[in-house]
């Protein structure tokens, strides 16, 4: 996999650097053209710690000037998506609190929209959106588990083990993903549709990528994970069903009918026995697990209206 394409000055002067022999970027003093370049440029220096770039050296995944051009952007991101969460005091016992939480959430619904209207080539852009995070699924959060007192480490990896598999590579859920991507004429390869996705998904994958990698964030990722997969087995029934509706291939549509169930479980699991273990454990946590559970729903309706608004102006 290659850089993407840049999206500002930032990024083009950025991505300029890292392809270089020296790979010197301490140089770079520019600010963001708008949240398209700033968003592209944190995406790949993320991705610096997943896959990396053919093009760019591995060396550079710890190099000092990266890191600091990424945590000035950081900061941005963080003060941006903290500035639209207003500070909640969940009902007590927590689990109840923070399930009444997210179901109090009413947002546009993409899943509702491709059960009953939506057409085949809407669904395919949806799918090719999707499709930079659902390749890697999970993966950001994996980040986390090191960070963790043993009981929510123990039910993270349940979890996890569950999102990757079984131990099986023919049931990771990003391979069947990519199985169903494939079936319906798409390019299954990690971020082939990285250029044409709209900043609402660099968003929401960096706001994962954010709380994974940062020990102090470790409680936003979990509270982003409860909220993930408490808000995921009704949309992936919807999902399911517009896509049997559109005919599309049998493959794209077991990814999301082995969501239905699944998901079911998991988030009892995210909620009760991860995030429930984590607060029991360190209880000055709430806060900081509402916050990721507001991001994971908050970026997710910023999507959705984008969409909706795109596809019914069409």
């Amino acid at each position: 996999m290659l850089l993407p394409k840049a999206r500002g000055e930032l990024s083009e002067a950025l991505f300029e650097a890292l392809r270089s022999e020296t790979g010197e970027v301490g140089s770079l003093h520019l600010r963001p053209t708008d949240q398209d370049d700033a968003h592209i440029a944190l995406w790949a220096m993320y991705e610096l710690h997943y896959a990396g770039f053919e093009d760019v050296d591995d060396e550079l995944e710890w190099d000092p000037d990266v890191l600091g051009l990424r945590r000035l952007l950081e900061r941005d991101f963080e003060a941006g998506l903290r500035s639209r969460h207003t500070a909640t005091t969940l009902d007590e016992p927590f689990a109840e609190g923070l399930f009444a939480y997210v179901a109090d959430h009413d947002g546009p619904s993409l899943a509702a929209y491709v059960q009953r209207t939506a057409d085949r080539e809407q669904v395919l852009e949806l799918l090719r959106h999707r499709s930079i995070y659902h390749l890697k699924e999970s993966d950001p959060v994996a980040w986390t588990v090191p960070r963790l007192p043993t009981a929510p480490k123990a039910a993270l990896i349940e979890l996890q083990y569950d999102e990757f598999g079984g131990g099986d590579p023919n049931r990771l859920h990003a391979h069947l993903f990519a199985l169903g991507l494939e079936a319906s004429g798409l390019r299954a390869d990690p971020y082939a549709y990285i250029d044409d996705v709209p900043v609402e998904i660099l968003e929401l994958n960096n706001a994962m990528s954010l709380f994974g990698l940062h020990r102090r964030l470790r409680a936003a990722s979990l509270g982003h994970l409860a909220a993930f997969e408490a808000t995921s087995s009704l949309p992936s029934r919807r999902m399911a069903q517009g896509l049997a509706r559109l005919e599309l291939p049998q493959e794209m549509i077991a990814y999301y009918e082995e969501h239905v169930e699944a998901d079911a479980v998991h988030e009892q699991l995210a909620v009760r026995t991860i995030c429930g273990a984590l607060v029991a454990d360190e209880p000055h946590l709430v806060d900081d697990v509402v916050f990721g559970a507001f991001t994971c729903l908050d970026l997710e309706d910023r999507y959705a209206q984008r969409m909706l608004g795109e596809w019914e102006a069409a």
